[in-house]
């Protein structure tokens, strides 16, 4: 009875779609190429600005969206610590009626027994998106290769779209737009904060001013200052390239720094000494306007990338920062799986 009932359904089953054999939990009632996220460029400025509405609205009225998701899942790849991508995105995707698995790269034979490749392929037959946080650019460039859902950067060495977009939220939250605003970010310049920072100014029209110190360790990768002046050329932003801290920060909105203690970057005297002159003081934000806010992605070493009178004091927002990263990944991830962007 068993062999016969089998025989009957056998050749329904092999005209079963890919999709449909995912399950509905991989993404089987969305339909569309997926969009892959490895940086905030790789969105245009409409769909940046889609995604902060929804942002601005999924903030105001969470219970709004508490079955946006249904039964579907997430899969995030760690190589890298985290504290306030992990659970922002696991909360994020249980306040979307959702789920979210954390796999951490060093348990697994991930890049060694099996390819970047292999695992988005693999993956894209169980989740409906996939978000990773490693070491490179490469790994990143591995999973999108194969994966048929959506794929977003949690951070590598080139870029952190999702901070990004929290940030660009908290900004709007502040000064109402994007539009006219300028940023100072001073520090380690060649890092993926910097760069993502640079492309989100060029991207949506405003200014972003970078400074930090010279050398060859700390000298902006090639392709970066070109990538956003093409970008800039269309919103009407402007990227700044300077040469010390007070050129940067002056008639800047917002003053941003990041932790001089960045993965795989041995910190030594002499390298502190050299971001010494790039750290954000309360004289330093002095410079600045008297509305500027200060914002650091954290985590925050007092006493190195910025003072504790400025990171403790009233200019700044970085715990609005860190929230928002709930709120812009959500609103985010919705959007990719359900593929309105």
């Amino acid at each position: 009875m068993l062999r016969s009932s089998l025989a009957r359904n056998s050749a329904p089953l092999r005209t079963l779609s890919r999709s449909v054999m995912r399950g509905q939990g991989a993404g089987a009632r969305y339909t569309g190429p997926a969009k892959m996220v490895t940086k905030i460029s790789d969105l245009n400025a409409t769909q940046v600005a889609a995604v902060l509405e929804l942002a601005h609205k999924m903030k105001a009225n969470p219970k709004d969206y508490y079955d946006a998701l249904p039964n579907e899942t997430l899969l995030m790849l760690f190589e890298k610590p985290s504290l306030r991508t992990r659970v922002s995105l696991e909360t994020g995707m249980t306040e979307l009626g959702g789920h979210a698995i954390s796999y951490m790269i060093g348990d697994s034979p991930l890049g060694k027994k099996e390819t970047y490749g292999d695992t988005g392929a693999c993956l894209s037959r169980y989740v409906a998106a996939i978000t990773a946080r490693v070491t490179s650019r490469e790994q990143i460039a591995g999973l999108t290769a194969t994966a048929d859902v959506p794929v977003v950067n949690a951070l590598d060495d080139w870029a952190h779209p999702m901070q990004i977009l929290a940030d660009m939220q908290t900004i709007e939250e502040k000064f109402g737009s994007l539009k006219g605003v300028k940023m100072a970010y001073l520090g380690d310049i060649r890092n993926n904060v910097t760069y993502d920072l640079m492309r989100g100014g060029a991207l949506m029209g405003y200014t972003v001013a970078v400074a930090g110190p010279q050398g060859a360790q700390f000298e902006l990768e090639d392709g970066v200052v070109a990538e956003c002046e093409a970008l800039a050329a269309a919103s009407g932003g402007k990227i700044e390239v300077c040469k010390t801290a007070a050129e940067a920060v002056a008639n800047a909105d917002i003053v941003y720094t990041d932790s001089w203690q960045s993965y795989g970057i041995k910190q030594t005297e002499e390298r502190i000494s050299q971001l010494m002159p790039f750290q954000v003081t309360e004289a330093v934000m002095a410079q600045a306007k008297p509305s500027a806010i200060f914002m650091n992605c954290l985590p925050a070493m007092r006493g190195e990338e910025q003072t504790a009178g400025v990171i403790d004091g009233p200019q700044s927002v970085v715990f609005d920062q860190a929230e928002n990263r709930l709120h812009a990944q959500k609103a985010l991830l919705y959007l990719l799986i359900t593929r309105q962007i």
